[in-house]
């Protein structure tokens, strides 16, 4: 599907998928996620040409964006864990809030700062189905998750000390996704965000093979 942001073009698209399989000649079974992922990305506009700008690490909520690409601030994500859905988006941190008061409107509004801080997500998501990966690229709005704004907060879990609180978040009478504000840790998750609220930007599957059984190979070779 064409990129409405301009930003990750068909030549990026084809950089990323290279690098992608390449970080699996060395890791077979690990997708890429974290400081991985992010290298990938920032090595696509690399071998494009694409200026783009590194945002140092803040830490903690003062997090935001990763990269700025045509003046456009980008958020990195990754949903890799062998339980990935390949229709439902989970995002197991959008940010923390861990100040007080521990209360609806105030998490939301600190949720919502947080939103400001950068202008779209690109989110690589690796679905299980052995013995190939299906990764799928995509761009979630950021205007959807500011939904968020109208969320009716309530109480969820059995805390006793602080607890979670979390809602379905609406569009028109359709849920969109949930909001979960975790009273133990402290973050804001976004799940059952459905695939079709999201721009899939690029699809492909990746053989996992053994655990360097190519370097195996290898050394059967010279032997």
């Amino acid at each position: 599907m064409p990129d409405p942001s301009g930003v990750f073009q068909p030549d990026f698209l084809i950089a990323i998928r290279a690098l992608v399989n390449v970080h699996h000649s060395i890791y077979p079974q690990l997708p890429p996620q974290g400081n991985y992922f992010e290298a990938l990305v920032e090595e696509a506009f690399r071998w494009i040409k694409k200026p783009f700008t590194p945002v140092g690490r803040t830490g903690g909520n003062l997090a935001g964006a990763d990269l700025i690409v045509e003046d456009r601030k980008v958020s990195l994500k990754t949903e890799t864990g062998l339980g990935t859905n390949p229709e439902l988006i989970s995002i197991t941190k959008l940010c923390t809030t861990e100040r007080d008061p521990w209360e609806a409107a105030s998490l939301i509004e600190r949720a919502l700062a947080h939103l400001t801080r950068y202008d779209m997500i690109l989110m690589l998501r690796a679905i299980w189905a052995r013995p190939l990966i299906h990764y799928q690229l995509l761009e979630i709005a950021v205007d959807t998750l500011k939904l968020i704004a109208f969320a009716e907060l309530q109480p969820v879990g059995r805390r006793t000390t602080r607890v979670s609180l979390g809602a379905d978040v609406l569009r028109e009478g359709r849920r969109v996704f949930h909001v979960h504000f975790d009273g133990s840790d402290g973050k804001c998750q976004v799940g059952n965000l459905n695939i079709r609220d999201c721009v899939v930007l690029l699809e492909w599957d990746v053989a996992v093979s053994e655990p360097y059984s190519h370097l195996a190979d290898l050394r059967n070779t010279n032997q």
